[in-house]
C-alpha cells in the first residue's frame, strides 16, 4: 500500500520590509503625479456634454481611423522585419554589422521634427528618388515605421543573445530546415519579447505628432490625432481636444491590456 501523499503547503508571499514599503509608496506617488492625475484631468475634461459630438465629427474620425490603423500596421510590420532584423544581428557576421547597430538607433536619438525633415527631402514633393509622398497615408506610415523601428529589434536581441545556440545547431544536424528551426526553437521563446516590442511601437505610433507634421501637409486626409488635437486647442476648442484624447487613451489601453495577455499566455506556453 503506497504512502498517502502529502499535498505542500502554499508558500506565503514574501511581505514587503520598510524600504521595499518606502520605495513602493514612492514609486506610486511619482507615478500618480506624472501619470495618473494628468490623465484623469483630461478624461475628466472630455468626458461631457458635448463629448459624442466631438468625436464622432467628420474630421475627428478620420484622424482617429487613420492613427489607428497606421499604429496596428507599424505594430505588425515591426513584428515581423524587427524579429528579421534582430535575428540577423546576432546569429550572423557580416561587414558592417557595427554601421547597421548604429543606424537602428538614430530614430531614438534624431528629433522626430528633424526625421520629418528627412522623409520629406526623401518622399515629399521634391523627392530625390522621385517618390511623391506628399500628404498621403503612405508617407504616413513610413514616417511611422521610421521612429518605431528600433523597439522590437532592440527588445527582441537581448532575448534572442541569451538563448543556447545548441538546440538550433542540433535541429539542423537533424535533418530540420532553417525555418522549422527558427519557428520550433527560436520563435516560442522570443515571442514574449516580439508582444513587448510590438506594444512600443504601437504606442509610439498612436502618441507620434513631430515626424508626420511636415510628410502629411497639415491636410485632414493626412493628419493624425495627434494632429488634430492640437489644432483643437490652437482653435481654443480644449474640451474638443480632450475627447479626442481620452478616444485615444482608451483605444491605446485596450490594445495594450490585449497585447500584454498575448504576451502573457505566450510566456507560459513557453
Amino acid at each position: 500500500m503506497s504512502a498517502p501523499s502529502v499535498r505542500a503547503a502554499p508558500t506565503e508571499r514574501a511581505r514587503l520590509g520598510a524600504w521595499s514599503g518606502a520605495g513602493l509608496g514612492i514609486g506610486v506617488l511619482w507615478l500618480s503625479v506624472l501619470v495618473l492625475l494628468p490623465l484623469a484631468a483630461v478624461v475628466a475634461k472630455g468626458i461631457g456634454p458635448g463629448f459624442w459630438d466631438a468625436v464622432t465629427s467628420h474630421e475627428a474620425l478620420t484622424a482617429i481611423r487613420l492613427t489607428v490603423v497606421s499604429a496596428l500596421t507599424v505594430a505588425a510590420v515591426n513584428a515581423v522585419l524587427g524579429t528579421l532584423i534582430a535575428h540577423v544581428l546576432v546569429r550572423d557576421s557580416f561587414w558592417g554589422k557595427r554601421f547597421v547597430e548604429a543606424l537602428i538607433d538614430i530614430p531614438f536619438a534624431l528629433p522626430t521634427i528633424v526625421a520629418g525633415l528627412v522623409l520629406l527631402a526623401l518622399y515629399g514633393q521634391h523627392s530625390a528618388i522621385g517618390i511623391d509622398w506628399f500628404a498621403t497615408r503612405r508617407g504616413v506610415l513610413v514616417a511611422l515605421l521610421f521612429v518605431t523601428l528600433p523597439f522590437v529589434v532592440r527588445t527582441v536581441q537581448p532575448v534572442l543573445l541569451a538563448l543556447d545556440p545548441e538546440a538550433e545547431e542540433a535541429a539542423t544536424s537533424l535533418g530540420a530546415a532553417p525555418f522549422t528551426t527558427f519557428r520550433r526553437i527560436v520563435l516560442p521563446a522570443i515571442a514574449p519579447a516580439i508582444a513587448s516590442g510590438s506594444a512600443l511601437a504601437f504606442g509610439r505610433a498612436m502618441g507620434e505628432y513631430g515626424s508626420v507634421l511636415l510628410i502629411s501637409g497639415g491636410l485632414p486626409r493626412a493628419s493624425v490625432a495627434s494632429q488634430y488635437v492640437f489644432g483643437q486647442i490652437e482653435d481654443d476648442r480644449y474640451a474638443q481636444a480632450a475627447a479626442v484624447s481620452t478616444v485615444l487613451l482608451l483605444i491605446s489601453v485596450a490594445v495594450l491590456a490585449v497585447l500584454g495577455v498575448v504576451q502573457q499566455r505566450v510566456a507560459r506556453r513557453g
